[in-house]
């Protein structure tokens, strides 16, 4: 196994955005790549990165509605402008789901703090606190994960401390911004982070 048991699990069921294509290879087996939609409560939709390894892929239609339950794992990938942290649903089960299928968006991670929290206060007076956790796996990799506390779960991560091991609950959010290259040229992105319901210090 990757990971710990449930120390990094994510279940999703949602609507299939595109089909899958084959995307790389990972010790001779082909991982496929797309993206999974997943409404909020609020109406918007969180489109999602998704890779499936191919054994998975038996049996599944790649359309429609789907339920998949994965590892959220992080890449660092190179761009015009520098190494990006991106983040991947990496399946380790899918499967049609129906249209009777509930939008499912539900991650669940132990892990250590990189860093010690930032509290803020935005704009509209909401308070935040800003994470980044390590969730290690095997053969001594980790993936690091950002996350969002907001309120009382925001306070409560900013009084944790950097190395600090914690137990996070959330759903994992897209989010549009818009970046100024160094030639000045505005580039459109998605930036990918764990909007959390709870988290809390183990140990």
């Amino acid at each position: 196994m990757d990971y710990a048991v449930d120390s990094n699990v994510a279940r999703i069921c949602g609507s299939m955005a595109g089909p899958l294509k084959a995307d790389h290879m990972i010790a001779g087996e082909t991982v496929y790549s797309g993206y999974i939609a997943v409404n909020r409560l609020s109406g918007a939709v969180d489109t999602l990165p998704l890779a499936v390894p191919g054994r998975l892929l038996y049996g599944f239609s790649g359309d429609g509605m789907a339920h998949v339950r994965a590892q959220l794992r992080s890449y660092n990938m190179l761009s015009s402008s520098g190494p990006r942290l991106r983040l991947v649903l990496f399946a380790r089960a899918i499967a049609d789901a129906g249209d009777e299928c509930e939008m499912l968006n539900q991650v669940s991670l132990t892990g250590t703090l990189v860093k010690k929290p930032t509290f803020r206060t935005t704009p509209f007076m909401r308070e935040i606190s800003d994470i980044l956790v390590a969730v290690e796996r095997a053969y001594g990799k980790a993936d690091y994960i950002p996350a969002i506390a907001w309120g009382n779960e925001a306070h409560l991560a900013a009084e944790l401390s950097a190395g600090d091991k914690v137990r996070m609950e959330g759903r994992l959010q897209s989010r549009a911004y818009v970046k100024r290259r160094e030639d000045g040229a505005a580039e459109e992105r998605t930036a990918y982070e764990l909007s959390l319901k709870s988290i809390s210090p183990i140990g």
